[in-house]
């Protein structure tokens, strides 16, 4: 197990000194130096009061402080902090008492070494994940936002989300509509949300696909009907722009309205009026209109199957949200999120991610982006069964959802294939390389992509990690790449 030093000490705890020296002996042998210990349990809630620490581990059989009150005192005054109980009770009961009063982990002395270095690796790591997401929320509300708050459910710290951010809460009070565009899964609800409720409107947020209504229906669930306006017309019905009144009605999948409701559409935004189905007098719009859609509207233009007047009408307010792959810093962030909203759903204790689950993940092209990291996590949650996430069913989704010809695209996901059907790799070798230059080069490129991490480069290429190790032990060493293990 991948072996980390912690910025913050850990904090050993029992009232044998004895058992200090032997516990700190072991971590000190596996790298972890930065130790801080105490045999007066009374002094270790003022103790946290001035000192961060990574962990504690703490012996349950104390004189004055009971064990179990303090792993309770501790879980509730700084739940950030990973407690391991160390102790010489060999009890189902007691540990499971434990671990349901938040005990990260439960060692039965004596002590096994390997057993005591996995569990407070894995407690600093999760330690230190669970730091860099409240920090990654703090610096998220530090910002120049007027309404920071109004932005709490899109998870994000990439600097072209936050600057959409910024142009939300400018646009915010415009009664002018807003485009918003972006591949499947990008979270387009989510900033026509952000739009409403930075606007502070009164009126409700009201949403609805129009993908796949005919003229008749669209016209009828936007703008209502009277009582005999048609066949089946038996009392009069409010549309959603009434029920958005006040307040804002998102339009989603725009690009696959019909012409003819394009037009209807675009009256309504010129004139601000509308006419329920039936009605001789129109009828004001009193709601702010966000659309949104994943389709190109200027290629759908060019085809002549979208109105030119439409889509510049709606070009005036234009939120363009990137795709998650142009966002790889937002991946641990999100990660942890969806682990613990998973965890929540399916009433388990949330697992701790492997450090390198989001070096993979960042090889990987994300067609589906959000939506598609959040199912991979909740799959991966739903099968775990150890305290650390598995990249088994990680590995399994990527593979099935990787073009064989991937290597074959350039930085922007353009298919160079497309320029030529008999297009290969090696066409872009004026001289062919040997068997074993083409060996160091796809291992070299793998390691670039895999930023060092052996076991990610492994997977990459379809060896086995000691079968990459061997390779690269065979290479001249003047041509080795200084890389770490992963």
């Amino acid at each position: 197990m991948e072996q980390f030093t912690p910025t913050m000490p850990v904090l050993l705890v029992d009232d044998e000194q004895t058992a200090i020296d032997g516990i700190e002996m072991m971590l000190e042998a596996d790298g972890i130096d930065h130790i801080l210990s105490t045999t007066q349990p009374d002094k270790v809630l003022p103790l946290l009061t001035t000192t961060r620490v990574a962990t504690v581990l703490l012996d349950l059989s104390m004189p004055g402080v009971d064990g179990r009150t303090l792993l309770k005192d501790i879980n509730r005054l700084y739940p950030e902090i990973p407690v391991i109980i160390v102790t010489g009770y060999n009890d189902v009961e007691i540990a499971i008492e434990c671990m349901k009063a938040g005990a990260f982990d439960y060692i039965v002395k004596p002590v096994d070494e390997a057993r005591l270095s996995s569990a407070v690796n894995r407690a600093i790591e999760f330690g230190e994940l669970q730091n860099e997401y409240s920090a990654f929320k703090k610096r998220m509300f530090a910002g120049d936002l007027e309404h920071p708050e109004k932005f709490a459910h899109i998870l994000s710290g990439n600097r072209r989300m936050h600057a959409l951010f910024n142009y939300v809460e400018t646009i915010a009070n415009s009664r002018r509509p807003v485009l918003i565009t972006g591949e499947t899964g990008v979270g387009k609800e989510l900033f026509a949300k952000a739009v409403h409720t930075v606007s502070l409107k009164d009126g409700p947020f009201v949403s609805v696909n129009v993908a796949g209504l005919d003229d008749h229906m669209f016209s009828d669930t936007l703008f209502g009907h009277q009582k005999g306006a048609f066949t089946g017309a038996v009392s009069q019905r409010a549309g959603l722009i009434e029920t958005a009144r006040g307040g804002t009605l998102f339009l989603d999948e725009i690009g696959d309205l019909d012409m003819s409701s394009q037009v209807k559409l675009l009256r309504l935004l010129q004139e601000n009026e509308y006419f329920p189905l039936g009605a001789d007098a129109p009828r004001p719009a009193e709601a702010r209109i966000v659309v949104a859609t994943n389709r190109d509207l200027q290629d759908l233009q060019e085809k002549q199957l979208f109105r030119t007047d439409l889509y510049f009408r709606l070009q005036t307010h234009h939120i363009e949200i990137p795709p998650l792959r142009d966002r790889l810093d937002d991946i641990p962030v999100l990660v942890h999120h969806f682990i613990q909203k998973a965890s929540t759903d399916l009433n388990k204790k949330p697992p701790t991610p492997p450090r390198e689950l989001s070096t993979l993940l960042g090889t990987y092209r994300f067609p589906g982006n959000v939506r598609e990291l959040e199912a991979m996590v909740f799959d991966a949650v739903s099968n775990h069964k150890s305290r650390v996430l598995s990249m088994a069913t990680f590995k399994v989704h990527i593979s099935k959802h990787t073009p064989a010809d991937t290597a074959l695209s350039d930085s922007k996901g353009n298919n160079r294939t497309a320029q030529s059907e008999s297009a290969s790799p090696l066409s872009l070798f004026t001289t062919l390389p040997s068997l074993t230059e083409m060996r160091e080069l796809l291992i070299s490129e793998a390691l670039r992509r895999a930023e060092g991490n052996y076991t990610v480069a492994s997977q990459m290429i379809g060896i086995s990690r000691s079968g990459l190790s061997k390779a690269i032990s065979r290479k001249p060493a003047a041509k080795r790449n200084k890389v770490d293990p992963g």
